[in-house]
Order: structure tokens, then C-alpha cells, then sequence
């Protein structure tokens, strides 16, 4: 930067209110104090911030530095939060008060299903409720900014982190990004004090793990990251996102929390952003052991030069930013910058005229788990409930003999990983709630059956002993809360062997089988798709998932969850998702027929994946008919209206979500085979018929092509209309 543009910022600064009035007047030591966020055990004591003992006393920060530090993490509790902000300002001599910062990843107390599931609702609105409901629990829990939403778009499932994520469509995982923001932040932060603000993470790519492994290494062209990586980030800092996460992993060889050209240049240079940048868990410390700096200073220039404003619990900022600046490798107006920007959300929730803003103790007691919330918690469970397979056995009827068997017949582990302030004791559990809903609560009788790992002698006979009078068997099996989420990676992904042990056990009895399934991915049924004659996907579904899954078992509620990520075949096709390429040797039934070896499959497997992006049965039926196009050519900048007539054929009604997709078909690079564009969905009685309209612009057309430019291609596309990526119905139109 030439001197003249660095004389402006910092005119430009010190006409900031903020500046002249906190940051003026600060040591080096102080400013970089205001870029440290500590964890929670740092504020066990409020008041006592010398005496730090324990796991966090290696991080050398003494209690005049935990005095001036600008955030916390991890702190729960409205008495808590109120101690500790009273505390701190008493000891803070500019009287700057504390952000609280936490996960809430999919609700505070009342928790909704994971962001995996969530997606499957493709109900944005339920979604932006739920984020609105988390928010205001959080609030007046004292909390001012949620680490969320997880925006990663996903296509390999034996990544644990696949939960976080609304799934592996690049449009999908957009408006759903929209709709947290806007739920989590509301239309003011600072008059609105039940809202807290959002920060997306994590930037970026970070769903691209090699392995399926967490914190691995990815590596992808810029063009790919632009085209399907970036467009959920960009979503949600175009609707407000007050703040950024970095990622833990690479962008082009570069960590991402010191990659100048991803979080200055790209961030906030070509998207404007002008938030607080925030590393991930001692991310900036984590620069050396990538092999990007030799040592804690290096790994501190280097994120501070690529924008990360708050290092999040290490002391690389602390320890090295003040000398930095001594040594003229940092210009001071660049910690002033970074610090300015804290301070500007702090002043945007209104922390200087209320430092303690929405804490309350009362209102806490009030709301936390209120009728009101869980009832939004049940009804985003029942529409993120995905039904994969039904022969007649679903729903459940009245005066049926069931047999509930397996380790989630009733169990409270049906929250999730990030579900950090839930309650597994209240969460409603599947058992009580079919009992409830039975016409004789002794219509159901419940078995353990196995464990998620194990199985026993006694479990096996006590579920032999519950199926023989069942008219039905269910069995409720799944993953562990553990075995999903951060460092939850698996390389299979298959059930334990012991809940497959188990299904083949009732299989066996020739009894109905229907399955109900608790994950946190997409599995590999083998040995529960071909056995069952029904499944139904619950993913973890939250504190009211007992009762949703048992309005949907009984038929109370129509299922109409549509997959919003892949189930693979197996895991060796991983990863597998529906907008791929098509290859110069494409797959075709028909040259597989003739015995040509030479294209693009397996030998022993499908190319296809066991259940495609947008799947999902109901307990009734559709019928699509009548695609129609408003023009077969659209011009520059145009647009065209597309119309399918759906008809519920069924006895029930139902809610059917209409996808619509394109394919390119000569692009100047490689096109996807079908990419989402548009989706609506529409309830109705049986039946009932219903024209659906949907509008595509030139617009959604365009790419980024080998330069990186954006536009669209003049010629030929195909467009699809149907209830998934696979069902559709076909039409085409020219680009002119």
C-alpha cells in the first residue's frame, strides 16, 4: 500500500467515534488483548482471573490480559453471563465490555434436528423459525453471537461434520444459509435484543476434507470452489452475516486462516465485507503445524495480514502481534482496523449503552423449552423425517400389536453431537410417545434388542421374546450421538454389526419390519434397505423427536422430507452426488447390455447412488403431467416461466416438494448432468390437482467459466420438473 492511501485509512479512522474515544487511547498490549477470545473456564471465577489453573494455564495469559481480552466462548447462563460482564468491567479501565460468543448449531436448549435433516425439510421458513427460536433462548442466556450457520457444502458422508451442513447442492445449501441469518439476526440487532448475531462458517471449502477426514487437507481449482463451494458463504454474508469463521483446512495450499487472497482479497475486497473475521479453534496456532510458519509469530503476521481479527484461544496475537508492530512488520492501523471492526458489533448490539443486553434470568426460566418452541421443534422433525422405502407397511394402524425394538426404542440420545446445552432426559423418546399415541399403551411393547456396538444373549431373547404376539416389529437403530459431528469420521458407514445382527434376527420371525433410523449421515444400508419393508430416516431430530417420529409412524403426519444429500450405494462410489459430470465415456444401461467394458463404471457396484439428491416417499401418491414452457428461447437477461401439473393420486394429503433442474449441454467448460434451480411445494388434498409454477432467469444460467468470468453459454439446455433429482419429467429450451 503507497503512503498516501495509508495517510487516508487512517484519517479515515480516526474520524471513527469508536477510535478516538477506546482505541486512541490503547496500548499495543490492549489492542491486541481486544483480539482474544478465551474460553469459558477462563471466567470460572469472575473476578479471579489471576489464580487460572488447569488445561488453559498453557497458554501463559495472566489475569491482566484475561481483563482486557475482547470475547468469550462457552459461557452459559443468564446469572453467569451478568457475574462475569459486571466483573470484567470493573476491571477493565475503558470499560469495553465482553462479546459471549457460543455453538448453537441447531437450537440452545430446545434443539431442533440437525442442519442435515433440516435441509431435508426444504422448508426455509420452518428453518428461519427455528434460527429465530434458538436466538431468542440464547439471548436471554446472555449470549450475543451464535458460531453459525455451517454453510460446508457436503458430498462425502464419511465426514462427521455432513450434520452440520444443509447438504450437497450448492443453491439448496444457499437458501437455507438465508434463512439462519435472517432468523438468528432478525431486521435489528440493536433494538431486537431476543436476536443474536450470525457468524458463517467455515470459510472455506471445508466440507472438502481429503478422506472424508476432519481437518484434512483440500485442494481444489479456484474454479470449482467459486462455482460450488462459495455461493452458500456469499448467501449469507449477502444477508447480513455479522460474522466470519475460518476454516481449519487448506484453500490452494495455504491455510485458510492465513490466506491473504481468500479472506482480503476475495472476502473482503470483491464481496465487500466489512465484519469481524474470527479463526477457528486455535487455528492460528495451527498455521505452523501445517507448514505455513516456522513459528507462533510468523503464524500471527500472517493471519493478521490476511484479515483474522479474533484468534480464538491461543495467545499467537498476545504474545506477538504488540512486537510486530514495533518491528514495523504489522502497521499499528492494521490492528487498529481489526479491533475497530470488534468494537462496531459490539456498538451494533448495543453492549457500551447495555453491556448485560437480553440476559435475564427470569425470562430465562420463562421460555427455555416452552410449549411454543418445542412446537416448532416438532413440526421442523416431522418434515425432516425423509421416508426411503414403504411396502404397505407405514403408517402404523390402531389396535396393531408392535414390537419397539433396538438401542433408540428408548433412548434420549437424539439430539446430536452440537447439542451442547440439550437435555437427553427430556427429550421426548420414541417408546413413550407411540405409547401415547396407541389405542392401549400395552399395544406396545419395547426391547432393547442390542446395543449401538454390542449384543447379548438376554438382548437378543428379550426382543425375540417382544416380537412373537407383534403384528409389526419397528426397530430404532442408528449411530451414536459420537459417532458423528467434529472428529466423528467414519470409514464405514455401515450400522455396527451388532444392530445388523439384530435386524437379521427379526427378518427371521417373517414379521412386517419397518426401521426407524438416529444418524448424523448418510448410511450405507446394506443389510437394512433389502431387509426392511419400510425405513424411515429421523436423522437426530431433536427434543420433540419422539412424538414427530410417532405422528409419522401412526400416520398422524404425512412424511415429506426429501433428501438433501446422497445415500451411497456403498461407500467405495463416496463421493457420490447427483450434479456430477458426465465424462467422455458416460455410463449407458444400454452399451452395459452390449458387454462395453470401456465406459465410466464399476464392476461390481451401480454408478447411481442407493438414494438420489431430492428423494423421499410419501403415504400417498403424485402424478406430474403437463410441462410446459412459456418460450423455448430466452434472450439475454430474460427469463422463462415453467408449469407442471401435480395431482395427489393418493388416499392422504400430503405436501410434495416440485424440483426443478437444468443441464447445460455445451458449455465452454464441463457442465453438471442436473443442477437445481428452483423448488416450491405445495399441499394437497387427495385428489386435488394443482399447476405449479416455477420461474428460471438467464441469470441462474450463467458459470464461471475457465477465466473465472460469469455468464451464460448461447445454446441448447434441458430442463427437468419432477419430485427428485432421478423422477422428472423433460422439456428443452435455447439460450439466444
Amino acid at each position: 500500500m503507497n503512503r498516501n492511501v495509508a495517510v487516508e485509512n487512517q484519517a479515515s479512522l480516526e474520524n471513527e467515534p469508536l477510535y478516538r474515544k477506546y482505541i486512541q487511547p490503547m496500548t499495543l498490549e490492549e489492542k491486541a488483548a481486544q483480539l482474544l477470545q478465551l474460553a469459558a473456564p477462563f471466567y470460572d471465577k469472575p473476578g479471579g482471573h489471576s489464580e487460572i489453573t488447569g488445561p488453559m494455564e498453557e497458554l501463559g495469559i495472566g489475569g491482566e490480559t484475561v481483563q482486557n481480552a475482547g470475547s468469550v466462548l462457552g459461557i452459559s447462563g443468564a446469572e453467569k453471563m451478568i457475574a462475569v460482564q459486571k466483573a470484567h468491567l470493573e476491571n477493565n479501565k475503558l470499560g469495553i465490555p465482553l462479546l459471549f460468543t457460543a455453538d448453537i448449531v441447531h437450537g440452545f436448549k430446545t434443539i431442533f434436528p440437525i442442519p442435515l435433516g433440516i435441509g431435508c425439510s426444504w422448508n426455509p421458513e420452518l428453518a428461519s423459525r427455528s434460527a429465530e427460536v434458538a436466538a431468542h433462548e440464547a439471548a436471554v442466556s446472555g449470549i450475543h453471537v451464535t458460531f453459525a450457520p455451517m454453510v460446508d457444502l457436503v458430498r462425502d458422508p464419511r465426514w462427521g461434520r455432513v450434520m452440520e451442513s444443509t447438504g450437497e447442492d450448492p443453491y439448496l445449501n444457499s437458501v437455507f444459509a438465508r434463512a439462519f441469518v435472517e432468523g438468528f439476526q432478525g431486521e435489528d440487532l440493536t433494538g431486537d435484543v431476543s436476536r443474536v448475531a450470525a457468524c458463517v462458517k467455515h470459510f472455506a471449502a471445508y466440507g472438502l476434507a481429503e478422506g472424508g477426514r476432519d481437518y484434512n487437507t483440500v485442494d481444489l481449482s479456484e474454479r470449482q470452489l467459486r462455482e460450488y463451494y462459495l455461493p452458500a458463504y456469499k448467501a449469507a454474508v449477502d444477508a447480513g452475516a455479522e460474522m466470519v469463521m475460518t476454516s481449519f483446512n487448506t484453500v490452494e495450499g495455504m491455510p485458510a486462516t492465513g490466506n491473504r487472497k481468500l479472506l482480503r482479497s476475495l472476502l473482503r475486497e470483491e464481496w465487500g465485507f466489512d465484519g469481524v473475521v474470527i479463526s477457528d479453534w486455535a487455528a492460528i496456532k495451527e498455521i505452523v503445524a501445517h507448514g505455513a510458519a516456522e513459528d507462533d509469530k510468523e503464524a500471527a503476521l500472517k493471519a493478521m495480514m490476511s484479515g483474522v481479527d479474533i484468534d480464538m484461544m491461543t495467545a499467537s496475537y498476545i504474545n506477538h502481534l504488540p512486537e510486530l508492530v514495533r518491528e514495523g512488520k504489522v502497521e499499528e492501523r492494521l490492528l487498529d482496523e481489526a479491533v475497530l471492526r470488534i468494537l462496531k458489533l459490539k456498538e451494533k448490539l448495543g453492549l457500551f449503552e447495555n453491556p448485560l443486553r437480553g440476559a435475564d434470568p427470569a425470562a430465562e426460566a420463562e421460555i427455555m423449552r416452552c410449549t411454543e418452541h418445542r412446537e416448532v421443534a416438532r413440526q421442523l422433525a416431522e418434515q425432516s423425517a425423509v421416508l426411503l422405502k414403504n411396502e404397505g407397511v407405514l403408517p402404523l394402524r390402531q389396535g396393531q400389536k408392535i414390537a419397539l425394538i433396538g438401542p433408540f426404542a428408548d433412548s434420549g440420545d437424539i439430539l446430536g453431537w452440537w447439542s451442547w446445552l440439550g437435555d437427553t432426559e427430556t427429550a421426548v423418546k420414541l417408546g413413550g410417545a407411540m405409547q401415547q399415541l396407541a389405542a392401549d399403551p400395552g399395544d406396545i411393547v419395547i426391547a432393547e434388542g442390542s446395543g449401538i456396538e454390542s449384543i447379548s444373549v438376554a438382548q437378543k431373547d428379550g426382543a425375540l421374546q417382544a416380537a412373537q404376539d407383534a403384528d409389526v416389529i419397528v426397530l430404532a437403530l442408528g449411530e451414536a450421538s459420537y459417532m458423528s459431528g467434529e472428529a466423528g469420521c467414519r470409514s464405514d458407514i455401515r450400522l455396527p454389526e451388532a444392530q445388523l445382527e439384530l435386524v437379521r434376527l427379526m427378518k427371521e420371525t417373517g414379521k412386517p419390519l419397518a426401521v426407524v433410523l438416529f444418524n448424523g449421515r448418510p448410511l450405507d444400508l446394506h443389510g437394512v434397505y433389502d431387509a426392511a419393508d419400510a425405513v424411515l430416516e429421523a436423522w437426530y431430530p431433536g427434543s420433540e423427536g419422539g412424538e414427530a417420529l410417532a405422528n409419522l409412524l401412526y400416520g398422524r403426519s404425512n412424511p415429506s422430507g426429501r433428501l438433501s444429500m446422497s445415500f451411497p450405494y456403498s461407500v467405495g462410489q463416496v463421493p457420490v452426488y447427483y450434479n456430477h459430470y458426465s465424462t467422455g465415456r458416460p455410463f449407458s444401461a444400454a452399451e452395459k447390455e452390449k458387454g462395453n467394458r470401456y465406459i465410466s463404471k464399476y464392476l461390481d457396484i451401480p454408478n447411481d447412488p442407493l438414494l438420489p439428491f431430492g428423494f423421499g416417499l410419501s403415504y400417498t401418491s403424485y402424478q406430474y403431467e403437463g410441462l410446459q414452457l412459456s418460450t423455448h428461447e430466452m434472450t439475454a437477461g430474460g427469463e422463462l416461466e415453467v408449469k407442471v401439473t401435480v395431482t395427489n393420486t393418493g388416499s392422504m394429503t400430503g405436501t410434495e416438494t416440485v424440483q426443478l433442474y437444468v443441464r447445460d449441454v455445451a458449455g465452454e467448460v464441463v457442465r453438471p448432468v442436473k443442477e437445481l434451480k428452483a423448488f416450491r411445494q405445495v399441499t394437497l388434498a387427495p385428489g386435488e390437482s394443482r399447476e405449479v409454477a416455477l420461474t428460471l432467469t438467464e441469470e441462474q444460467l450463467r458459470y464461471h467459466h475457465s477465466d473465472l468470468s460469469l455468464s451464460s453459454d448461447p445454446g441448447r439446455f434441458r430442463l427437468f420438473a419432477g419430485s427428485s433429482s432421478r423422477d422428472v419429467l423433460e422439456a428443452e429450451f435455447r439460450l439466444v
